[in-house]
C-alpha cells in the first residue's frame, strides 16, 4: 500500500514508518522539518507539511491508500492536538484519502476501577493537560465520517524490542498480573501495520498492551 505517515521524525512515528517499510509498504513521511529525516530518504519519501494545516496535508498526502497520523504537539501546547484532528479529517479528504489511524493517547482508557487512567490517583498530573486533549480529539474522530481508527496505548509506551506479541484491548485499560500496563514502541508500531493492513477496528479505537 501507500501509506503517509504524518509526524514520521517523532518516536513513535519513526517506528511506524520503519515497519511499513519492513512490510514493503511504500511510505511519505510527512514531517514539519524534514531535515530530521536524512538517513531515510532513501527507504521513503520526504515532505514537508504542519499536521495543522490542512492545505499542506492534502498536497502531501496525495495517491495514499491511507493516512496514519503520529502526530504529538509539544509540551505546553497540547490543546493543539484538536486543531490537528480538525485539520487532519480535512486536509486527508481534500487529498481524497478515506482512510485515518490515529496514534492516540492512554489517559481515556478505562481501567478495573471504572475510572479513566487520567483520573485515577496515580496518573503523572505533568501529563493530565495532554491526555485530557488527547481526549478530547478522540472524540472529534468518533465525530467523523471518515473510516478511522484511533490506536491507544499501555499507559506506559516506550522504545523497547520488537516481539509482534501483544494482548489486544477496546477501551479498557490491560494490565500484566502485577498491575503494569506497557507497550514498547515498536510492537505499538507492529499494531498499528497490523490494522492498516487487516483492519479489525474500523470507526473504532482499540489498544495493545503486554
Amino acid at each position: 500500500m501507500k501509506v503517509a505517515v504524518v509526524g514520521a521524525s517523532g518516536t513513535i512515528g519513526k517506528r511506524i514508518a520503519e515497519e511499513a517499510v519492513r512490510r514493503g509498504h511504500e511510505v511519505t513521511a510527512v514531517v514539519r522539518n524534514p531535515e530530521k529525516m536524512q538517513d531515510f530518504k532513501d527507504r521513503m519519501n520526504v515532505v514537508r507539511a504542519s499536521a495543522v494545516d490542512p492545505d499542506s496535508i492534502a498536497e502531501a498526502v496525495k495517491g495514499s491508500d491511507a493516512v496514519i497520523s503520529a502526530y504529538g504537539p509539544r509540551f505546553g501546547e497540547e490543546e493543539e492536538l484538536l486543531e490537528a484532528a480538525r485539520a487532519l479529517l480535512e486536509g486527508v479528504r481534500r487529498g481524497g484519502v478515506s482512510r485515518l489511524l490515529i496514534v492516540g493517547g492512554a489517559g481515556s482508557l478505562i481501567t478495573d476501577s471504572g475510572k479513566a487512567l487520567m483520573d485515577t490517583p496515580g496518573f503523572p498530573g505533568e501529563f493530565r493537560t495532554l491526555a485530557m486533549a488527547h481526549g478530547d480529539a478522540y472524540g472529534i474522530y468518533k465525530e467523523s465520517d471518515m473510516d478511522w481508527t484511533y490506536l491507544s496505548p499501555a499507559a506506559i509506551i516506550e522504545p523497547g524490542r520488537r516481539t509482534g506479541q501483544f494482548r489486544i484491548g477496546t477501551d479498557r485499560l490491560i494490565t500484566d498480573e502485577s498491575g503494569d500496563s506497557r507497550i514498547s514502541a515498536e510492537d505499538y508500531a507492529v499494531a498499528m501495520i497490523d490494522e492498516l493492513e487487516d483492519p479489525q477496528f474500523t470507526r473504532a479505537r482499540f489498544t495493545v498492551a503486554y
